[in-house]
């Protein structure tokens, strides 16, 4: 199983100065909990943590958290950030077995160019995630699908995946994942209704019948 090294130490001080001083040093406030396990606070590097999550797996990482001499998996359970700079303000880690069954979501990428779009169609991907349940060691960096056969007005749906040995998708199996549209046609009707329309918004347009033309500004008497 891939796994990705996290060094970490036991926080005995908590509360909101305590985390700024903490971020202030360059280190980030974090908690680590799970079955069988009590609350423990962490202090993190943020360039290991950040490093992780930016990496291919995003928030899927497993981590092998060294702490006070002993190793435990874990996983990120929820995060916050700075909602202007983004920078890491504190971490979750969840404490997972390496047979424990998960449920993650993973991005599906849609490979190759639809014929469809080929002919002028437009490819819609309607799932940009699938939620899954595995474990940790089978959790995949994505789901790809080829759509170079899909044709206009072809849909994919869930049942048409072929997802990893001992991966199941949450979703419906009918759920459409991805359809190409046929290219927007204007009918006659509607190219001479945006005519009028452009033409009635047009200055100096012409007064209706039974209407009179304002008068010039010139002809305008004296406020």
């Amino acid at each position: 199983m891939e796994t990705t090294t996290l060094q970490a130490e036991v926080r005995v001080t908590r509360g909101k100065g305590p985390a700024r001083r903490l971020r202030a040093e360059g280190k980030i406030p974090g908690v680590f909990y799970g079955p069988g396990l009590p609350p423990t606070s962490l202090t993190l590097s943020p360039k290991e943590v950040t490093q992780a999550l930016r990496s291919e797996r995003g928030r899927n990482v497993v981590f092998k958290l060294s702490l006070d001499g002993k190793e435990e998996l874990a996983m990120v359970k929820d995060l916050s950030t700075d909602p202007v700079t983004q920078e890491l303000l504190h971490i979750d880690l969840y404490r997972i077995r390496e047979d424990q069954v998960l449920e993650v979501h993973v991005p599906l990428r849609a490979q190759g160019k639809a014929a469809g779009v080929v002919q002028g169609g437009l490819l819609n991907i309607t799932r940009r995630t699938l939620p899954i349940r595995t474990t940790p060691a089978n959790i995949p960096v994505s789901i790809e699908v080829d759509v170079t056969h899909l044709e206009l007005k072809d849909t994919l749906s869930v049942e048409d995946v072929e997802f990893p040995e001992g991966v199941e998708c949450l979703l419906r199996p009918k759920l459409t994942l991805a359809i190409v549209l046929e290219p927007r046609k204007a009918t006659a009707a509607e190219e001479e209704a945006e005519a009028e329309a452009a033409a009635a918004a047009a200055p100096g347009a012409a007064a209706t019948e039974g209407e009179a033309a304002p008068a010039a500004d010139a002809d305008k008497a004296p406020s």
